[in-house]
């Protein structure tokens, strides 16, 4: 398999398209999934991201007695990993999160990837649990992304947890999650990109952006992280707004801006079909100011549909 820099290396300034996946809620087919994944293999995307989602909580009665249960609503990460890998015969590339592990079972993780010959991932946080505050680690687990890259950047060089014998070297490539609007628990810009940059000096080999809508918001993040010495591939992440709901949601979820120009143009729209053609339209040109800036990637977070992002690619690629 090919590590994701790797791929950056070979196209020579060439932007590249890429995608990201949700799992399905459990229970469902993959297939549906799949039919969504097929139409967008045209325009040869080297890999594709697949998020993983953390426990929830529910209040239940068992023989009587209420119980707290942790429950997964969207499972099974690894294994579509390895199905979009044996079906498309590209790069799958996990997300592994702090949020709900220990160390031990983070390793666990990754040595599954490894054997399953996935040499990338997309190293994250995660989310608080829900009902938390804040983000609370699993005791035994990683408060922050830059201590999960220490990790397997370790696992790279031979070194597990507690193993005392040497160990053969895994060999992931490290992706880590940039904020061009800061993230939401940051205090400041300035203390988030720092937090990033020691995601990059423990290990990451490239970064993907946080959705954005206003270009200026990716260069200028671009800039300041040169500026800071952060020279790794900056991929910026796009998302085509589809309904009307998504202009307060998605600032209120991701801790964002939509341009009002945007926001105006949206709201004059009849319907979601119209909003969703907007969508399309805005996406589009963005695509065009990113790739005569030579980004490395365009890499649009599909929310597991098809439509949109392949209109988009239409024009771009």
């Amino acid at each position: 398999m090919t590590k994701i820099t790797k791929y950056f290396e070979e196209a020579a300034g060439k932007t590249l398209f890429s995608i990201e996946i949700i799992p399905p809620m459990k229970g469902q087919h993959l297939g549906e999934l799949m039919s969504h994944i097929e139409p967008l293999m045209e325009f040869k995307p080297p890999f594709i991201e697949v998020t993983y989602h953390r426990e929830e909580y529910v209040d239940k009665v068992v023989d009587g007695v209420s119980k707290r249960i942790p429950i997964r609503k969207r499972p099974g990460t690894l294994g579509i990993c390895a199905s979009i890998m044996q079906r498309f015969q590209i790069e799958a590339v996990p997300h592994v999160i702090c949020g709900g592990f220990t160390k031990e079972e983070t390793e666990d993780f990754l040595i599954d990837l490894h054997y399953l010959g996935i040499e990338n991932a997309l190293l994250l946080r995660g989310d608080q649990e829900k009902g938390e505050a804040h983000f609370i680690p699993k005791p035994g687990g990683h408060a922050y992304a830059n201590e999960l890259v220490e990790q397997v950047a370790a696992m790279n060089q031979g070194i597990l947890l507690h193993e005392e014998t040497e160990s053969l070297p895994t060999n992931f490539c490290i992706g880590v999650a940039g904020y061009p609007e800061k993230h939401i628990d940051a205090v400041s810009f300035d203390q988030d990109l720092s937090y990033l940059k020691q995601k990059v000096d423990a290990g990451a080999d490239y970064i993907v952006t946080q959705m954005f809508f206003d270009n200026t918001k990716y260069f200028d993040f671009v800039k300041k992280c040169r500026e800071m010495g952060i020279h790794v591939p900056i991929i910026p992440g796009l998302k085509p707004l589809a309904t009307e709901r998504q202009l307060d949601i998605l600032p209120e979820i991701f801790h964002l801006e939509i341009p009002a120009e945007f926001v105006s143009e949206a709201r004059k729209c009849s319907n979601n079909a119209a909003i969703k053609q907007l969508g399309i339209e805005w996406a589009v040109q963005q695509g065009k100011e990113l790739i005569q800036a030579g980004v490395p990637a365009l890499h649009f977070y599909t929310m597991s549909k098809s439509d949109s992002v392949r209109a988009i690619a239409e024009k771009l690629f």
